[in-house]
């Protein structure tokens, strides 16, 4: 038999994908950092592994990874997907986003993302929110599944996320406060 434990925390990663940053990005910091404290984001990056967006947020689409200095309990992710849902329709223009909003979990192991549609490789959460393996750690690198979205995929998103597994690990040697 097993014995329940609660698990390390994570750490909270949002992507943020935009093609008008001026448009919001100084008050939505704002924001998210009132909701989920100081966090370290990247220079804008390219997205361009799809169009998928295009029409809606417009184009050229680029991306920021945000990293949140505080460690948080995994089982907070339907929550914070719920509540970034909530911040992309309030900043809405004319019902089309002015942004896309991607929280997940890093963790030793894996990175986790937060999804409101359901496939069959995903875990239900609740509320309408599934939870999607998106990478895993494995023999010192990050491992795709044939799943994971492209830009996910990529060296470049992959070599941000290494160093971010890094802090995190440096997070997790420190006595939480």
């Amino acid at each position: 038999m097993s014995t329940p434990r609660t698990p390390d925390p994570g750490m909270l990663v949002i992507s943020v994908l935009s093609a008008d940053w001026d448009a919001f990005w100084p008050e939505v910091q704002a924001v998210l950092t009132e909701r989920f404290g100081p966090f370290q984001a990247s220079e804008p990056f390219p997205f361009v592994e799809t169009d998928y967006y295009d029409e809606e947020l417009g184009a050229p689409i680029t991306r920021r990874l945000l990293a949140f200095d505080e460690l948080r309990p995994l089982d907070e992710l339907a929550d914070v997907k719920l509540w970034t849902n909530g911040l992309e329709r309030r900043f809405a223009r004319d019902g089309r986003r002015l942004f896309n909003l991607d929280p997940g979990f890093l963790t030793q192991q894996s990175l986790v993302l937060a999804t409101g549609k359901n496939f069959s490789h995903r875990v239900y959460l609740k509320d309408g929110i599934w939870a999607d393996l998106t990478l895993m750690w494995q023999r010192k690198h990050w491992v795709d599944f044939p799943w994971t979205f492209p830009d996910y995929a990529g060296e470049a998103m992959k070599t941000r996320l290494t160093k971010l597994r890094l802090s995190y690990k440096t997070m997790l040697s420190k006595p939480q406060t």
